[in-house]
Protein backbone atom coordinates (compact mmCIF):
# COMPACT_ATOMS: atom_id res chain seq x y z
CA UNK A 1 0.00 0.00 0.00
CA UNK A 2 1.32 3.42 -0.67
CA UNK A 3 2.49 5.57 2.15
CA UNK A 4 -0.01 8.13 3.78
CA UNK A 5 2.29 11.64 3.74
CA UNK A 6 1.98 13.37 6.55
CA UNK A 7 3.16 17.77 6.43
CA UNK A 8 3.10 19.92 9.82
CA UNK A 9 6.54 21.83 10.69
CA UNK A 10 5.62 20.41 14.46
CA UNK A 11 8.09 17.45 14.97
CA UNK A 12 6.21 16.55 17.62
CA UNK A 13 2.74 16.31 15.73
CA UNK A 14 4.79 14.27 12.58
CA UNK A 15 5.71 11.78 15.30
CA UNK A 16 2.76 11.15 17.15
CA UNK A 17 0.63 10.10 13.88
CA UNK A 18 3.52 7.75 12.50
CA UNK A 19 3.37 6.12 15.26
CA UNK A 20 0.20 5.76 16.05
CA UNK A 21 -0.19 4.86 12.20
CA UNK A 22 2.25 2.43 11.87
CA UNK A 23 0.56 0.61 15.02
CA UNK A 24 -2.21 0.06 12.40
CA UNK A 25 -0.01 -0.85 9.75
CA UNK A 26 -0.32 1.65 7.55
CA UNK A 27 2.80 3.11 6.45
CA UNK A 28 4.09 6.97 6.49
CA UNK A 29 6.26 9.38 5.24
CA UNK A 30 6.45 12.68 6.82
CA UNK A 31 8.22 16.17 5.75
CA UNK A 32 8.15 20.01 7.27
CA UNK A 33 6.71 22.42 4.68
CA UNK A 34 5.13 22.24 1.52
CA UNK A 35 7.87 23.06 -0.91
CA UNK A 36 9.37 19.26 -0.04
CA UNK A 37 5.64 17.82 -0.48
CA UNK A 38 5.66 19.35 -4.30
CA UNK A 39 8.94 18.97 -4.76
CA UNK A 40 8.59 15.08 -3.97
CA UNK A 41 4.79 14.70 -6.12
CA UNK A 42 6.93 16.30 -9.17
CA UNK A 43 9.60 13.60 -8.84
CA UNK A 44 7.17 10.61 -7.69
CA UNK A 45 5.83 8.08 -10.49
CA UNK A 46 2.50 7.45 -10.14
CA UNK A 47 2.53 3.94 -8.11
CA UNK A 48 4.67 5.89 -5.42
CA UNK A 49 2.74 8.81 -4.73
CA UNK A 50 0.46 9.57 -1.32
CA UNK A 51 -2.68 6.82 -0.72
CA UNK A 52 -3.56 9.90 1.24
CA UNK A 53 -2.05 13.79 2.35
CA UNK A 54 -2.44 14.98 5.61
CA UNK A 55 -1.70 18.60 5.92
CA UNK A 56 -0.98 21.72 8.56
CA UNK A 57 -2.83 24.58 6.76
CA UNK A 58 0.23 27.10 8.44
CA UNK A 59 3.66 25.94 7.55
CA UNK A 60 6.65 28.35 6.73
CA UNK A 61 7.23 27.47 2.97
CA UNK A 62 3.65 27.75 2.01
CA UNK A 63 -0.05 27.12 3.32
CA UNK A 64 -1.46 23.69 3.70
CA UNK A 65 -4.64 25.73 1.93
CA UNK A 66 -2.16 26.15 -1.06
CA UNK A 67 -1.01 22.99 -1.08
CA UNK A 68 -4.44 21.70 -1.20
CA UNK A 69 -4.66 23.69 -4.22
CA UNK A 70 -1.61 22.95 -6.34
CA UNK A 71 -2.54 18.96 -5.40
CA UNK A 72 -5.76 18.87 -6.56
CA UNK A 73 -5.05 20.34 -9.26
CA UNK A 74 -2.40 17.50 -10.23
CA UNK A 75 -4.12 14.77 -8.12
CA UNK A 76 -8.00 15.46 -8.20
CA UNK A 77 -8.64 11.90 -6.45
CA UNK A 78 -6.17 12.12 -3.61
CA UNK A 79 -8.01 12.56 -0.06
CA UNK A 80 -6.47 15.41 1.84
CA UNK A 81 -7.30 15.98 5.62
CA UNK A 82 -6.42 19.79 6.75
CA UNK A 83 -5.16 19.98 10.10
CA UNK A 84 -5.22 23.03 12.24
CA UNK A 85 -4.93 24.70 15.48
CA UNK A 86 -5.99 28.16 14.29
CA UNK A 87 -9.54 26.74 14.04
CA UNK A 88 -11.91 29.35 12.51
CA UNK A 89 -14.67 29.60 10.23
CA UNK A 90 -12.89 30.76 6.83
CA UNK A 91 -10.49 28.53 7.60
CA UNK A 92 -12.96 25.66 7.22
CA UNK A 93 -14.91 27.02 4.43
CA UNK A 94 -11.80 27.47 2.38
CA UNK A 95 -11.00 23.84 2.96
CA UNK A 96 -13.83 22.36 2.16
CA UNK A 97 -13.84 24.92 -1.17
CA UNK A 98 -10.94 23.46 -1.91
CA UNK A 99 -11.94 20.37 -1.92
CA UNK A 100 -10.13 18.63 1.57
CA UNK A 101 -11.65 15.39 2.39
CA UNK A 102 -11.71 16.46 6.24
CA UNK A 103 -10.80 19.37 8.68
CA UNK A 104 -9.50 18.39 11.35
CA UNK A 105 -8.91 21.12 14.21
CA UNK A 106 -6.00 20.97 16.77
CA UNK A 107 -5.89 19.31 19.35
CA UNK A 108 -7.39 16.78 18.37
CA UNK A 109 -8.21 13.26 20.04
CA UNK A 110 -6.15 10.71 17.94
CA UNK A 111 -7.81 7.32 18.24
CA UNK A 112 -10.66 10.08 16.55
CA UNK A 113 -7.80 10.85 14.09
CA UNK A 114 -6.49 7.67 13.00
CA UNK A 115 -10.56 6.28 12.43
CA UNK A 116 -10.55 9.34 10.14
CA UNK A 117 -7.42 8.57 8.14
CA UNK A 118 -8.45 4.78 8.04
CA UNK A 119 -11.27 6.19 6.37
CA UNK A 120 -9.74 8.55 4.09
CA UNK A 121 -7.69 5.46 3.13
CA UNK A 122 -10.43 2.77 2.34
CA UNK A 123 -12.06 5.50 0.53
CA UNK A 124 -8.96 6.04 -1.45
CA UNK A 125 -8.78 2.39 -2.49
CA UNK A 126 -12.61 2.38 -3.34
CA UNK A 127 -11.64 5.21 -6.06
CA UNK A 128 -8.96 3.16 -7.24
CA UNK A 129 -11.26 0.59 -8.94
CA UNK A 130 -14.10 1.49 -11.70
CA UNK A 131 -16.61 3.49 -10.01
CA UNK A 132 -20.56 2.99 -10.33
CA UNK A 133 -22.14 5.03 -12.94
CA UNK A 134 -25.71 5.54 -14.32
CA UNK A 135 -26.97 5.58 -17.05
CA UNK A 136 -30.01 7.65 -18.26
CA UNK A 137 -32.65 7.39 -16.27
CA UNK A 138 -35.75 6.99 -17.06
CA UNK A 139 -38.55 10.02 -16.74
CA UNK A 140 -40.23 7.78 -14.16
CA UNK A 141 -38.32 5.04 -11.75
CA UNK A 142 -40.50 2.70 -9.71
CA UNK A 143 -39.96 -1.43 -9.78
CA UNK A 144 -42.98 -1.78 -6.67
CA UNK A 145 -46.22 -3.32 -8.15
CA UNK A 146 -47.76 -0.03 -6.98
CA UNK A 147 -45.72 1.74 -9.32
CA UNK A 148 -45.95 -0.48 -12.55
CA UNK A 149 -49.57 -0.13 -12.04
CA UNK A 150 -49.31 3.91 -12.61
CA UNK A 151 -47.77 3.01 -15.56
CA UNK A 152 -49.61 0.82 -16.84
CA UNK A 153 -52.83 3.68 -16.23
CA UNK A 154 -50.52 5.99 -18.16
CA UNK A 155 -49.80 3.93 -21.01
CA UNK A 156 -53.46 3.42 -21.52
CA UNK A 157 -54.40 6.52 -21.09
CA UNK A 158 -52.24 7.46 -23.75
CA UNK A 159 -54.08 8.20 -26.72
CA UNK A 160 -56.97 9.97 -24.44
CA UNK A 161 -57.40 13.61 -24.07
CA UNK A 162 -59.86 13.05 -20.80
CA UNK A 163 -59.85 14.68 -17.54
CA UNK A 164 -57.79 13.02 -14.85
CA UNK A 165 -57.44 13.26 -11.29
CA UNK A 166 -54.23 12.11 -9.56
CA UNK A 167 -54.45 12.21 -5.48
CA UNK A 168 -51.03 10.92 -3.31
CA UNK A 169 -49.80 12.43 -0.67
CA UNK A 170 -47.70 15.60 -0.67
CA UNK A 171 -44.01 14.89 -1.95
CA UNK A 172 -45.17 11.87 -3.79
CA UNK A 173 -44.26 13.09 -7.56
CA UNK A 174 -47.77 13.87 -8.84
CA UNK A 175 -46.15 17.11 -10.95
CA UNK A 176 -43.90 14.40 -12.76
CA UNK A 177 -47.45 11.94 -13.01
CA UNK A 178 -48.87 14.89 -15.09
CA UNK A 179 -45.87 15.83 -17.31
CA UNK A 180 -45.66 12.18 -18.08
CA UNK A 181 -49.42 11.70 -19.22
CA UNK A 182 -48.99 15.01 -21.94
CA UNK A 183 -46.05 13.61 -22.61
CA UNK A 184 -47.61 10.09 -24.13
CA UNK A 185 -50.47 11.60 -25.32
CA UNK A 186 -51.61 13.34 -28.54
CA UNK A 187 -50.92 16.88 -27.42
CA UNK A 188 -47.23 16.42 -26.51
CA UNK A 189 -46.74 18.78 -28.98
CA UNK A 190 -48.62 21.36 -27.09
CA UNK A 191 -47.60 23.47 -23.87
CA UNK A 192 -47.42 22.26 -20.15
CA UNK A 193 -48.80 24.44 -18.20
CA UNK A 194 -48.87 23.91 -14.37
CA UNK A 195 -49.96 26.14 -11.31
CA UNK A 196 -50.80 25.63 -7.61
CA UNK A 197 -53.35 27.21 -6.66
CA UNK A 198 -52.72 26.92 -2.74
CA UNK A 199 -49.24 28.90 -3.43
CA UNK A 200 -51.28 32.04 -5.16
CA UNK A 201 -53.49 34.77 -3.54
CA UNK A 202 -57.12 34.02 -3.64
CA UNK A 203 -57.36 37.44 -5.23
CA UNK A 204 -54.50 37.04 -7.64
CA UNK A 205 -55.74 33.53 -8.90
CA UNK A 206 -58.89 34.56 -10.97
CA UNK A 207 -56.41 36.56 -13.26
CA UNK A 208 -53.96 34.23 -12.89
CA UNK A 209 -56.15 31.01 -14.36
CA UNK A 210 -58.11 33.44 -16.70
CA UNK A 211 -56.17 36.68 -17.45
CA UNK A 212 -56.96 40.26 -17.45
CA UNK A 213 -58.08 42.80 -19.18
CA UNK A 214 -56.42 46.57 -19.56
CA UNK A 215 -57.84 48.34 -16.83
CA UNK A 216 -59.66 45.86 -15.26
CA UNK A 217 -58.15 46.84 -11.89
CA UNK A 218 -55.28 48.71 -9.91
CA UNK A 219 -52.53 47.69 -11.54
CA UNK A 220 -53.52 46.38 -14.68
CA UNK A 221 -52.08 48.29 -17.08
CA UNK A 222 -51.46 45.30 -20.33
CA UNK A 223 -53.99 42.88 -21.01
CA UNK A 224 -53.04 39.46 -20.12
CA UNK A 225 -53.03 35.76 -21.09
CA UNK A 226 -53.99 33.65 -18.33
CA UNK A 227 -52.99 30.06 -17.83
CA UNK A 228 -55.85 28.69 -19.94
CA UNK A 229 -54.71 30.30 -22.74
CA UNK A 230 -51.04 29.59 -22.24
CA UNK A 231 -52.07 26.28 -21.84
CA UNK A 232 -54.46 25.97 -25.44
CA UNK A 233 -54.00 22.91 -27.74
CA UNK A 234 -51.34 21.18 -24.43
CA UNK A 235 -52.20 20.34 -21.26
CA UNK A 236 -53.49 22.51 -17.91
CA UNK A 237 -52.28 21.07 -14.67
CA UNK A 238 -54.28 22.24 -11.60
CA UNK A 239 -51.97 21.11 -8.05
CA UNK A 240 -53.50 21.50 -4.97
CA UNK A 241 -57.06 21.70 -6.76
CA UNK A 242 -58.71 20.91 -3.32
CA UNK A 243 -57.39 24.67 -1.96
CA UNK A 244 -59.55 26.52 -4.70
CA UNK A 245 -61.35 29.01 -3.32
CA UNK A 246 -65.02 28.18 -3.64
CA UNK A 247 -66.05 30.89 -5.50
CA UNK A 248 -63.19 30.05 -8.35
CA UNK A 249 -64.75 26.50 -8.14
CA UNK A 250 -68.07 28.05 -10.68
CA UNK A 251 -65.84 29.62 -13.34
CA UNK A 252 -63.90 26.42 -13.81
CA UNK A 253 -66.79 24.28 -14.04
CA UNK A 254 -67.85 26.30 -16.85
CA UNK A 255 -64.77 26.19 -18.63
CA UNK A 256 -64.48 22.47 -18.21
CA UNK A 257 -68.16 22.01 -19.61
CA UNK A 258 -68.09 24.29 -22.82
CA UNK A 259 -63.93 25.44 -23.08
CA UNK A 260 -65.36 29.45 -22.93
CA UNK A 261 -64.44 31.50 -19.99
CA UNK A 262 -64.09 35.58 -19.94
CA UNK A 263 -61.00 36.90 -18.90
CA UNK A 264 -61.45 39.57 -15.63
CA UNK A 265 -62.87 42.29 -17.03
CA UNK A 266 -63.89 41.23 -20.36
CA UNK A 267 -66.91 41.19 -22.00
CA UNK A 268 -66.16 38.69 -24.92
CA UNK A 269 -65.84 34.62 -24.50
CA UNK A 270 -62.87 33.71 -25.35
CA UNK A 271 -62.26 29.54 -26.57
CA UNK A 272 -59.47 27.76 -25.37
CA UNK A 273 -58.72 23.54 -26.30
CA UNK A 274 -57.15 22.40 -22.55
CA UNK A 275 -57.04 18.70 -21.41
CA UNK A 276 -57.22 19.58 -17.58
CA UNK A 277 -55.49 17.23 -15.21
CA UNK A 278 -56.06 18.22 -11.14
CA UNK A 279 -54.15 16.88 -8.51
CA UNK A 280 -54.82 16.72 -4.49
CA UNK A 281 -53.62 15.09 -1.54
CA UNK A 282 -56.78 15.76 0.36
CA UNK A 283 -59.99 13.64 0.62
CA UNK A 284 -61.67 15.60 -1.86
CA UNK A 285 -65.20 13.98 -1.08
CA UNK A 286 -65.00 14.63 2.75
CA UNK A 287 -64.32 18.25 1.75
CA UNK A 288 -67.93 18.23 -0.81
CA UNK A 289 -69.47 16.98 2.43
CA UNK A 290 -68.15 19.51 4.27
CA UNK A 291 -69.41 22.12 1.74
CA UNK A 292 -65.79 23.36 0.96
CA UNK A 293 -65.99 21.56 -2.25
CA UNK A 294 -68.79 21.71 -5.28
CA UNK A 295 -70.40 18.21 -5.92
CA UNK A 296 -70.25 18.93 -9.52
CA UNK A 297 -66.90 19.86 -10.00
CA UNK A 298 -65.79 17.09 -8.42
CA UNK A 299 -67.70 14.48 -10.47
CA UNK A 300 -66.18 16.93 -13.76
CA UNK A 301 -62.80 16.40 -12.26
CA UNK A 302 -63.18 12.72 -11.34
CA UNK A 303 -63.37 10.82 -14.71
CA UNK A 304 -60.39 8.80 -14.61
CA UNK A 305 -58.48 8.90 -10.84
CA UNK A 306 -55.39 8.01 -10.57
CA UNK A 307 -53.78 7.47 -6.77
CA UNK A 308 -49.98 7.30 -6.52
CA UNK A 309 -48.33 5.74 -3.68
CA UNK A 310 -46.42 6.75 -0.80
CA UNK A 311 -42.88 6.04 -0.60
CA UNK A 312 -43.36 3.76 2.16
CA UNK A 313 -45.61 1.35 0.27
CA UNK A 314 -43.08 1.77 -2.72
CA UNK A 315 -39.42 0.10 -0.57
CA UNK A 316 -38.29 -1.59 -3.42
CA UNK A 317 -38.07 1.66 -5.18
CA UNK A 318 -35.76 3.90 -2.46
CA UNK A 319 -32.53 1.95 -3.66
CA UNK A 320 -32.56 3.18 -7.36
CA UNK A 321 -34.32 6.61 -6.82
CA UNK A 322 -31.39 7.05 -3.90
CA UNK A 323 -28.74 6.43 -6.74
CA UNK A 324 -30.55 8.34 -9.18
CA UNK A 325 -30.68 11.53 -7.00
CA UNK A 326 -27.45 11.14 -5.90
CA UNK A 327 -26.61 11.42 -9.64
CA UNK A 328 -28.49 14.24 -10.34
CA UNK A 329 -26.96 16.38 -7.38
CA UNK A 330 -23.58 15.67 -7.96
CA UNK A 331 -24.70 16.87 -11.67
CA UNK A 332 -26.28 20.10 -10.54
CA UNK A 333 -23.50 20.73 -8.16
CA UNK A 334 -20.73 19.85 -10.70
CA UNK A 335 -19.28 17.17 -8.61
CA UNK A 336 -18.55 13.62 -8.52
CA UNK A 337 -21.35 11.45 -7.17
CA UNK A 338 -21.61 10.15 -4.56
CA UNK A 339 -22.05 6.23 -3.70
CA UNK A 340 -23.99 4.74 -0.78
CA UNK A 341 -23.42 1.90 1.10
CA UNK A 342 -25.85 -1.18 2.00
CA UNK A 343 -25.73 -0.28 5.00
CA UNK A 344 -26.94 3.53 4.59
CA UNK A 345 -29.70 1.55 2.40
CA UNK A 346 -30.90 -0.46 5.12
CA UNK A 347 -31.36 2.31 6.92
CA UNK A 348 -33.38 4.47 4.38
CA UNK A 349 -35.38 1.31 3.26
CA UNK A 350 -37.24 1.19 6.88
CA UNK A 351 -37.51 5.04 7.38
CA UNK A 352 -41.03 5.87 6.51
CA UNK A 353 -40.58 9.11 4.65
CA UNK A 354 -43.69 11.36 5.48
CA UNK A 355 -42.27 14.10 2.92
CA UNK A 356 -42.27 10.78 0.55
CA UNK A 357 -40.13 11.00 -2.23
CA UNK A 358 -38.97 15.22 -2.37
CA UNK A 359 -37.63 14.22 1.02
CA UNK A 360 -35.82 11.44 0.03
CA UNK A 361 -34.41 14.02 -2.83
CA UNK A 362 -33.51 16.79 -0.15
CA UNK A 363 -32.14 14.07 2.04
CA UNK A 364 -29.77 13.07 -1.65
CA UNK A 365 -28.74 16.84 -2.20
CA UNK A 366 -27.59 16.88 1.61
CA UNK A 367 -25.63 13.80 1.43
CA UNK A 368 -24.24 15.38 -1.74
CA UNK A 369 -22.96 18.01 0.16
CA UNK A 370 -22.58 17.05 3.77
CA UNK A 371 -21.60 13.39 3.50
CA UNK A 372 -17.20 13.89 4.07
CA UNK A 373 -16.73 11.06 1.81
CA UNK A 374 -18.06 9.37 -1.73
CA UNK A 375 -19.11 6.58 -0.03
CA UNK A 376 -22.22 7.58 2.11
CA UNK A 377 -22.61 5.17 5.14
CA UNK A 378 -24.93 4.51 7.63
CA UNK A 379 -23.63 7.16 9.88
CA UNK A 380 -23.12 10.13 7.21
CA UNK A 381 -26.87 10.22 6.82
CA UNK A 382 -29.41 13.20 8.24
CA UNK A 383 -30.69 13.24 12.11
CA UNK A 384 -34.08 12.72 10.59
CA UNK A 385 -33.20 8.87 9.68
CA UNK A 386 -32.62 8.24 13.33
CA UNK A 387 -29.40 6.30 12.30
CA UNK A 388 -28.10 7.59 16.02
CA UNK A 389 -31.01 7.06 18.35
CA UNK A 390 -30.64 3.23 17.41
CA UNK A 391 -29.11 -0.32 16.26
CA UNK A 392 -28.99 -0.77 12.27
CA UNK A 393 -32.25 -2.97 11.33
CA UNK A 394 -31.15 -4.35 8.31
CA UNK A 395 -30.75 -7.77 7.89
CA UNK A 396 -27.65 -9.25 10.00
CA UNK A 397 -25.92 -11.80 8.20
CA UNK A 398 -26.45 -15.47 9.59
CA UNK A 399 -24.14 -16.83 11.89
CA UNK A 400 -23.00 -19.82 8.95
CA UNK A 401 -24.20 -19.56 5.37
CA UNK A 402 -24.94 -23.16 4.86
CA UNK A 403 -23.79 -24.31 7.89
CA UNK A 404 -26.93 -24.81 9.75
CA UNK A 405 -26.93 -21.49 12.22
CA UNK A 406 -29.83 -19.39 12.53
CA UNK A 407 -29.59 -15.58 11.70
CA UNK A 408 -27.97 -13.40 14.54
CA UNK A 409 -31.04 -11.85 16.11
CA UNK A 410 -31.39 -8.14 15.61
CA UNK A 411 -33.45 -5.49 17.41
CA UNK A 412 -36.69 -3.52 16.26
CA UNK A 413 -36.82 -1.33 13.31
CA UNK A 414 -36.71 2.02 14.11
CA UNK A 415 -39.90 4.07 14.13
CA UNK A 416 -41.09 6.10 10.79
CA UNK A 417 -39.25 9.56 12.62
CA UNK A 418 -37.12 10.45 14.83
CA UNK A 419 -39.51 12.22 17.03
CA UNK A 420 -41.17 8.67 17.51
CA UNK A 421 -37.83 7.19 18.75
CA UNK A 422 -37.48 5.97 22.31
CA UNK A 423 -35.52 7.68 24.43
CA UNK A 424 -33.73 4.56 25.12
CA UNK A 425 -32.12 2.70 21.88
CA UNK A 426 -33.02 -0.96 21.59
CA UNK A 427 -30.27 -3.54 22.11
CA UNK A 428 -29.39 -6.59 20.35
CA UNK A 429 -31.88 -9.27 21.34
CA UNK A 430 -29.76 -12.09 23.22
CA UNK A 431 -30.33 -15.35 22.43
CA UNK A 432 -31.91 -18.04 24.89
CA UNK A 433 -29.66 -21.13 25.67
CA UNK A 434 -32.12 -22.90 23.82
CA UNK A 435 -31.22 -21.22 20.32
CA UNK A 436 -27.25 -21.80 21.51
CA UNK A 437 -27.89 -25.22 21.63
CA UNK A 438 -29.44 -24.77 17.94
CA UNK A 439 -26.70 -23.22 16.48
CA UNK A 440 -24.18 -25.03 18.20
CA UNK A 441 -25.99 -28.65 17.14
CA UNK A 442 -25.86 -26.86 13.76
CA UNK A 443 -21.80 -26.47 13.95
CA UNK A 444 -21.56 -30.47 15.16
CA UNK A 445 -23.69 -30.90 12.42
CA UNK A 446 -21.61 -29.44 9.85
CA UNK A 447 -18.22 -30.64 11.17
CA UNK A 448 -19.67 -34.46 11.15
CA UNK A 449 -20.61 -33.47 7.53
CA UNK A 450 -17.47 -32.75 6.24
CA UNK A 451 -15.67 -35.20 8.18
CA UNK A 452 -17.63 -37.80 6.83
CA UNK A 453 -16.97 -36.49 3.35
CA UNK A 454 -13.40 -37.22 3.65
CA UNK A 455 -12.47 -33.59 4.34
CA UNK A 456 -8.86 -32.96 5.79
CA UNK A 457 -9.32 -28.92 6.73
CA UNK A 458 -12.41 -29.16 8.63
CA UNK A 459 -10.79 -26.59 11.30
CA UNK A 460 -9.64 -24.12 9.12
CA UNK A 461 -12.68 -24.13 7.09
CA UNK A 462 -15.31 -23.84 9.85
CA UNK A 463 -12.85 -21.60 11.63
CA UNK A 464 -13.07 -19.00 8.76
CA UNK A 465 -16.74 -18.94 8.55
CA UNK A 466 -16.74 -18.68 12.12
CA UNK A 467 -14.32 -15.64 12.07
CA UNK A 468 -16.01 -14.10 9.23
CA UNK A 469 -19.45 -14.12 10.66
CA UNK A 470 -18.41 -12.62 13.61
CA UNK A 471 -16.34 -9.47 12.40
CA UNK A 472 -18.99 -8.93 9.72
CA UNK A 473 -21.68 -8.67 12.91
CA UNK A 474 -19.08 -6.22 14.70
CA UNK A 475 -18.51 -4.30 12.02
CA UNK A 476 -22.33 -4.38 11.40
CA UNK A 477 -23.21 -2.91 15.06
CA UNK A 478 -20.50 -0.27 15.06
CA UNK A 479 -21.34 1.14 11.76
CA UNK A 480 -17.85 -0.22 10.23
CA UNK A 481 -15.73 1.32 13.32
CA UNK A 482 -13.13 -0.65 13.29
CA UNK A 483 -11.81 -0.06 16.67
CA UNK A 484 -15.17 -0.13 18.18
CA UNK A 485 -15.71 -3.74 16.97
CA UNK A 486 -12.70 -4.87 18.18
CA UNK A 487 -13.44 -3.57 21.92
CA UNK A 488 -16.81 -5.25 22.11
CA UNK A 489 -15.08 -8.67 20.48
CA UNK A 490 -12.20 -8.07 23.27
CA UNK A 491 -9.82 -8.19 20.82
CA UNK A 492 -6.74 -6.01 19.94
CA UNK A 493 -7.16 -3.41 17.19
CA UNK A 494 -4.05 -4.95 15.05
CA UNK A 495 -5.94 -8.31 15.49
CA UNK A 496 -9.63 -7.15 13.74
CA UNK A 497 -7.25 -5.46 11.15
CA UNK A 498 -5.10 -8.71 10.45
CA UNK A 499 -7.97 -10.67 10.86
CA UNK A 500 -9.54 -8.80 8.35
CA UNK A 501 -7.11 -9.12 5.95
CA UNK A 502 -6.59 -12.52 6.11
CA UNK A 503 -10.14 -13.31 5.69
CA UNK A 504 -10.93 -11.03 2.30
CA UNK A 505 -13.11 -8.93 4.60
CA UNK A 506 -11.83 -5.90 2.42
CA UNK A 507 -12.59 -6.94 -0.90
Amino acid sequence: MKPIWIVDDDQSIRFVLEKALLREHLPTRSFSNSRDVLAALNSAADDEGPQILVSDIRMPGGSGLELLEKVKAKHPGLPVIIMTAFSDLDSAVSAFQGGAFEYLPKPFDLPKAVELIRRAVEESQREEVAEERMGDAPEMLGQAPAMQDVFRAIGRLSQSNVTVMITGESGSGKELVARALHKHSPRASGPFVAINTAAIPKDLLESELFGHERGAFTGAQTMRRGRFEQADGGTLFLDEIGDMPFELQTRLLRVLSDGHFYRVGGHSAVKTNVRVIAATHQDLEQRVKDGAFREDLFHRLNVIRLRLPALRERKEDISVLTRHFLQQSAQQLGVEPKRISDAALAWLEVFNFPGNVRQLENICHWLTVMAPAQMVEAKDLPPEVGVSLTEPVAQSPAAFVGGGLAPVATAPAPAASAAAMPATAPVVAVPSMGALAGWESGLEAEAIALLGAGSTNVWDALTHRFESRLILAALSNTKGRRIEAAQKLGIGRNTITRKIQELGLDD
